[in-house]
């Protein structure tokens, strides 16, 4: 009834082709011109759902102090000596032009540090440096000793060494306005390139968050611009060459086309925002929708060259074979990326959504508008013998599968087991400058800038006294004291900012600048009085709202560190909330940072689509053993879509061993396209078994005679698709890429190598063989023999 029925529908489909043909086409041009509305967003919190903890965490410190988003200028002067007329001068003339820089609230550098000192009875404040064209040798000596033993200055705005200095620009961005990080980019990049023409001697790099949201975009938009069009010209080179049919990989460029289309168009009618990671769906689109044409394009060419049907008779031919098929591997791979929803990361479930909305785009049009477009296409093929199929390299595969199924069966599963055990050495790891690879400019800086001066890995601390004006309590100070010379005590720590040392500063200037009075104040008045009187001397912009609240009920901490992995921050984070538990159990103090925001979803994440792999499974599953209506070939089914991702991630783990948030989803994403290359091989499998009455071994023959050429061709366009992905200059990207790669490359391998011995040392059972299939098993049994002999 339903060969039946697929017949029927397959021969309305090449009555109505034209109409087809034109309703297929209004359609996607609907769904397509959503994409007016397609937007790139810069916003690093794109990531983490609003209900994100450390999110909320992070919004309410940046609600309650100055915006922690920021430019860094780092400055490196050729000479070595930052302490110079001329350096100085330019750095002087840096910051007073950043203060042009769009959104910008606050500008810090060693020139406009306020540095205190007393006069008599006074305390004066000012810039630290002043008239750059008078200063004397003494004069910079003096500027260099005061700089590099200041605490709020070194390895924060110089280095050590006097080599390296930054010049830090705080923005408050509206956000109100996709082209705030851009306008704000735009400036400062120009403003460096000013720097350098004024000054030969200066390097200038930049970093800091605007430029890391600057990054993404431009990441994505790179993305979307090179690796698609790449992809495009990759899939029509390897179509070519493997279906040597101009006709058939037309159709196949058409299904791509129009499925992307449709399905970027409806994520814009959707309103949501393009990402790095969402950027690349287009290019897993255009991988993912070639499979289902393949299978039904292989199908139609070899009826037309091996089985001697004319153009219409092999189309309705390969559907009514294909149609179940390609339907379950459609449904199989959008449960696959629709697991993707499980994860914390909103642009990792966009972009399974809009996969999986692909995929089904793609299935739906390979059974209507691919079967229109090759009826009215002209197809040229050169016919060939249906006994020469068995004589393909395929076919002596198969054979040598056959031949050598115990020693395969055995071996394979030892390489499985061996490659799965190194699967616990991959480490959670998302360390957010890392996810741009050493050819952007901006991880090159920053990574220069985390070697010599100040990394962008920090943790802020809410240090909350309780009570308004409590700050200026001594005990609150002395514990606020003790919490940051603790922090100074871990060796991955290279900075602590803190309030505390501004006020053993004004506690010495206000004793004479006597040395012996550099400590906290040991009074509230005294404390009260320094920080009054410091704040009213203080020019517009440089005032203490990046450290104290409005009532002065609080501080804030800022701890930066080395680059760490996600594991280490949240150990390094137990470790300081187990000691505030333990020595401040009486203040309240609240943590929070992007660094922590990456580090906790990239655990949390991983945990979450392990439930949701585990429910695809499942799913899966039961759709295999209800439509292979074989209990026993749905269990052997889940051997070979489980073993290669297991594989991939012990190769992996040998060698990178780092798992980001993008890697983490690879196995619910290759789960259901994994199972593509099982179903599509039991299906001829279970035709062979059923139909033909074959034994297990002519079975598996048959499979690999009849679908081994379109699953190398669906792997290696797969393979190649992902593996343009690892060319992306966003690692998340990259790493997706390559692991899904090698993921789908390792199924084909199960597939050919695993899953033929399995079936033949568990599927025993005969079936019963019709008197019209007779011949046709004689002759299948006496290729197995002959090739047989051959490779043996």
């Amino acid at each position: 009834m339903e060969q039946s029925f697929v017949t029927r529908y397959a021969e309305a489909v090449i009555r109505f082709r034209w109409l087809i043909l034109l309703a297929s086409l209004a359609i996607i041009f609907v769904a397509a011109s959503g994409g007016k509305n397609l937007a790139f967003t810069d916003d690093y919190r794109a990531f983490f759902a609003k209900e994100n903890p450390q999110l909320a965490a992070f919004e309410e410190m940046q609600n309650t102090y100055d915006k922690s988003d920021n430019v860094l200028f780092v400055v490196t002067p050729k000479d070595g000596n930052v302490f110079t007329p001329k350096t100085l001068a330019s750095i002087q003339w840096l910051t007073e032009q950043a203060w042009q820089t769009p959104y910008s609230t606050r500008v810090d550098s060693i020139t406009n540090f306020q540095h205190t000192e007393a006069i008599e009875d006074d305390l004066n404040v000012a810039d630290l440096v002043l008239n750059t064209d008078t200063l004397a040798p003494a004069d910079l000596q003096t500027i260099k000793d005061i700089a590099v033993n200041e605490p709020l200055l070194i390895q924060r705005l110089i280095d050590d060494t006097g080599t390296v200095t930054g010049v830090n620009v705080t923005l408050q961005l509206p956000g109100k306005e996709l082209t705030e990080v851009p306008e704000a980019a735009a400036f400062v990049r120009d403003l460096a390139e000013q720097l350098k023409a004024r000054d030969s001697n200066l390097e200038v790099r930049l970093s800091g968050i605007v430029m890391m949201n600057a990054s993404f975009a431009e990441a994505a938009q790179n993305d979307m611009a090179t690796l698609v069009p790449l992809m495009f010209l990759v899939v029509i080179i390897v179509l070519g060459f493997l279906l040597r049919s101009v006709s058939a990989t037309v159709g196949t460029v058409f299904i791509i086309m129009l499925s992307i289309a449709g399905a970027m168009g409806i994520f814009g009618w959707m309103g949501l925002k393009l990402t790095p990671p969402t950027a690349s769906a287009p290019t897993i689109i255009l991988t993912m929708a070639v499979a289902d044409a393949v299978h039904l394009l292989v199908t139609f060419l070899w009826g037309m060259r091996s089985g001697g049907l004319n153009k219409q008779q092999a189309m309705v031919e390969s559907l009514r074979v294909n149609m179940m098929p390609i339907f379950l591997t459609s449904v199989t791979t959008a449960l696959g990326f629709l697991s993707m929803n499980f994860s914390e990361v909103p642009p990792l479930a966009h972009l399974g959504n809009i996969v999986a909305l692909g995929v089904m785009l793609a299935f739906i049009l390979s059974v209507t508008f691919l079967p229109a477009l090759i009826a009215v296409l002209p197809v040229k093929v050169k016919p060939q013998a249906l006994n020469q199929s068995y004589g393909t390299s395929l076919g002596k595969l198969g054979a040598l599968v056959i031949h050598r199924r115990k020693p395969l069966l055995w071996g394979m599963l030892a390489i499985s087991v061996m490659f799965t055990a190194f699967v616990p050495k991959n480490e959670i790891n998302d360390e957010f400058v890392k996810y741009f690879d050493e050819s952007v400019p901006f991880r090159l800086d920053t990574d220069y800038a985390s070697e010599h001066l100040v990394s962008p890995y920090t943790i802020e601390y809410s240090f909350k006294s309780g009570e308004a004006g409590g700050i200026a309590e001594p005990q609150y100070l002395n514990k606020v004291e003790a919490f940051s010379k603790h922090l100074e005590s871990y060796p991955e720590v290279s900075h602590v900012f803190t309030l505390t040392d501004t006020m053993k500063r004004l506690n010495k200037n206000m004793h004479g600048d006597d040395p012996a009075y550099y400590k906290l104040p040991d009074s509230r008045e005294l404390a009260a009085q320094y920080l009054l009187l410091y704040e009213m001397s203080l020019p517009y912009g440089l005032d203490l709202n990046n450290q104290i609240d409005v009532d002065k009920s609080a501080t804030r901490i800022t701890m930066s560190t080395v680059s760490l992995s996600s594991n280490q921050v949240i150990e390094l984070e137990k470790s300081i909330n187990q000691w505030l538990a333990q020595n401040a159990s009486e203040y309240s103090v609240d943590a929070a940072s992007p660094n922590l925001m990456f580090a906790h979803i990239g655990v949390r994440n991983a945990h979450s689509l392990l439930g949701g792999t585990t429910i695809a499974l499942i799913l899966i599953s039961f759709i295999l053993i209800a439509a292979l209506r074989s209990f026993k070939i749905g269990v052997i089914s889940l051997i070979p879509n489980l073993v290669p991702a297991g594989i991939a991630f012990g190769i992996w783990g040998l060698v990178n061993g780092q798992i980001g948030m993008s890697v983490s989803i690879v196995a619910g994403m290759t789960l259901g396209i994994v199972v593509d290359d099982t179903v599509h091989f039991l299906s001829k499998y279970l035709r062979a078994r059923r139909e033909k009455g074959y034994s297990a071994q002519e079975a598996c023959l048959y499979a690999f005679t009849h679908v081994g050429q379109a699953l190398v061709v669906t792997t290696l366009v797969l393979v190649a698709g992902f593996m343009v992905l690892a060319l992306s200059t966003f690692k998340l990207n990259a790493d997706m890429g390559i692991v899904t790669a090698l993921t789908i490359a390792v199924a084909l391998i199960v597939d050919f190598l695993l899953l033929p011995p399995l079936l033949m040392a568990l599927d025993k059972g005969k079936h019963r063989q019709s008197a019209a299939s007779g011949a046709t098993t004689n002759h299948s049994a006496e290729n197995i023999g002959n090739i047989e002999n051959s490779v043996a």
